[in-house]
């Protein structure tokens, strides 16, 4: 009866090494359904994840405001919280700055183009 024990020990111990490694963990999981990249170096890793929640766009037209209310989908794993929060941030007042300049362009282009008028217009005057 101890021999049994001790045999069975073994065997278990042994079990347990096996699918601790990755030779065991090869033998117990799922196959790949696609062929893996070339030079990837990976024969076995993680199935892709499953979508089930849309994806988060921004529009062509991002504005400030569109960036606030971005909303991400929790997951298991992820990236920090303030890390992300704080790009967002960064990105938020860029995009500010670059409307700001924008539209500060824009005014400048328009009071030019008023002047240029203005000025031609005593010298369509002078012609006739």
């Amino acid at each position: 009866m101890s021999f049994f024990l001790v045999f069975l020990a073994i065997v278990l111990i042994g079990a347990t090494a096996l699918i601790g490694t990755d030779l065991g963990a090869g033998m117990l999981r799922r196959k790949r359904t696609r062929a893996p990249l070339a030079g990837d170096g990976f024969d076995d890793g993680f199935d892709e994840p499953v979508a089930s929640l849309p994806p988060v766009l921004l529009p062509d037209d991002a504005t400030p405001a569109d960036v606030d209310n971005v909303r991400f989908a929790l997951g298991l794993r992820g990236y920090r919280m303030d890390q992300v929060d704080q790009v967002l941030d960064d990105l938020r007042d860029q995009l500010a700055a670059r409307n700001a300049e924008i539209e500060r362009l824009r005014e400048q282009l328009r009071d030019r183009a008023g002047q240029l008028a203005a000025a031609e217009q005593p010298a369509a005057e002078d012609r006739t």
